[in-house]
């Protein structure tokens, strides 16, 4: 039997650059093409060149020789990944469990299956390249990297913009910290309650251990994800719930108002055919002008649709925007009150937000549109924007302070639109910013809308 020897500095280099590589794919919006392979190409070099430098250094200078490999680590995400230090750090905390996790497996699986006895003379080329260490290492690698990879996309997968608070990195850099201390501390001192002395035990502790750290580090981001669903779900929740109680009040306040109007209108019909005084004329127009602006909207089919055009028109106007709709309402009648609520409620509301700002009261247009096309429910809003929109993940926000959020309306409506097999779209062209939502149609309503 052969004495066993600690993990190759190359191994370990490896492992770390793997182990990185691995999470810059999982970032979203990363460096791509030939810019992310050329950094990644001299991340390795400078990775593995690193640790086979520093293979002789002496114990009390192998603790800063860690912490400069973390460093690369996080230099090579940080610039590969181009996001924020929250995320940098937190995947990088990630990343070095993982690659020592790799290494220290690989090296046991290695050393139990090809070295640890004494090399014997091999009987065909084939049993060389198959026994051949690197060979081994790398399928190892592989599989481990994989597996987590795996792991971590179903947890990530969807998700276009990651993000994690101070605690949660802190939470983060305090299991690895831990992870990395327990699992090599019997490679620092044998004089403590949890050191081993014999050396296959040291390696098995420092492999049991990774994965531990690993396993609660997932658990972890798991827990996150948990969270963050049910905190967005309560978010969303609360919106449908605000929609819909402005939907409410808008068809009580204009059911009045309808009723005041047509009452107000006969009444100034026979106050004008008895007034011959000229002021008394020009005072009746003057108040007729004023109760214009509360006239019923145009039907269009839904009810619940008219009240929203209605509620939402009569804000726009006192801002001096114009509003205008070409909409088919009986279209929308598979959709339950509060995803109509949800879906037209947050598009108007974030159009006149946007609108407002604009300084040109006749640039201040919105137009709405709801038609039937080949089988799908085409819903468009378009409204004029001068401030530029900057994309995050599924958000969406501009460069001032607080303009026109269109970040949480537009999830709201995602999942409405998603809730019917819908998608939701957007861009922005010569100062148009264009809302687009298609849903597929029930059968029945197909057919209606074909027939008409």
């Amino acid at each position: 039997m052969r004495v066993m020897q600690d993990i190759p500095r190359f191994y370990t280099g490896l492992a770390e650059w793997g182990a990185c590589f691995l999470y810059l794919l999982l970032i979203p919006g990363r460096m791509k093409g030939w810019r992310f392979g050329v950094v990644s190409a001299a991340a390795l070099v400078l990775q593995c060149s690193f640790l086979i430098l520093t293979a002789t250094v002496p114990v009390i200078l192998w603790i800063p020789c860690m912490l400069i490999a973390f460093s690369m680590m996080f230099l090579y995400i940080a610039v590969a990944g181009g996001k924020g230090l929250l995320l940098t750090l937190y995947s990088t905390f990630h990343a070095f469990i993982l690659a020592e996790f790799a290494a220290s497996l690989e090296w046991q699986l290695e050393w139990f299956f090809l070295l640890r006895h004494e090399p014997v003379q091999s009987t065909s080329l084939l049993q060389d390249f198959f026994q051949t260490s690197y060979i081994f290492m790398i399928h190892i690698y592989l599989l481990v990297f994989l597996v987590n990879g795996w792991l971590q996309w179903k947890l990530l997968r969807g998700k276009k913009n990651i993000a994690y608070s101070y605690q949660e990195v802190a939470a983060a850099g305090m299991i690895a910290l831990f992870t990395f201390t327990l699992s090599n501390l019997s490679f620092i001192t044998v004089n403590t309650p949890f050191s081993a002395r014999i050396e296959q035990d040291i390696f098995s502790i420092r492999t049991l251990v990774d994965f531990g750290g690993l396993s609660i580090l997932y658990a972890f981001e798991t827990r996150i994800n948990e969270l963050k669903a049910e905190q967005e779900l309560t978010a969303v929740t609360a919106m449908l719930k605000s929609q819909y109680d402005s939907y409410r009040s808008y068809q009580d306040t204009i059911d009045i108002i309808n009723l005041k109007y047509h009452d107000l209108k006969h009444q100034l019909a026979g106050l004008r055919a008895a007034a011959n005084a000229a002021e008394r004329s020009e005072y009746l127009d003057v108040l007729e002008r004023e109760l214009e602006q509360y006239r019923p909207e145009k039907q269009t089919g839904s009810h619940v649709l008219d009240a929203i055009i209605a509620g939402k028109s009569v804000r726009g106007r006192s801002q001096g925007i114009q509003l205008t709709c070409v909409a088919d309402g009986r279209l929308l009648s598979f959709m339950h009150v509060t995803d109509i609520c949800t879906i037209f409620g947050n598009a108007l509301d974030n159009a006149i937000e946007n609108t407002a700002l604009v300084e040109d009261p006749e640039k201040r247009l919105i137009h709405m549109q709801v038609t039937g096309r080949r089988g799908f429910l085409f819903i468009r809003v378009d409204n004029y924007c001068e401030n530029e929109l900057l994309q995050d993940g599924d958000n969406l926000r501009t460069t001032k302070p607080d303009p026109a959020n269109h970040g949480n309306g537009i999830r709201s409506m995602r999942y409405a639109a998603e809730k019917y097999g819908g998608t939701l779209t957007y861009d922005m062209k010569d100062h148009i910013f264009s809302l687009r939502i298609l849903i597929p149609m029930p059968e029945e309503e197909r057919h209606e809308s074909a027939e008409e």
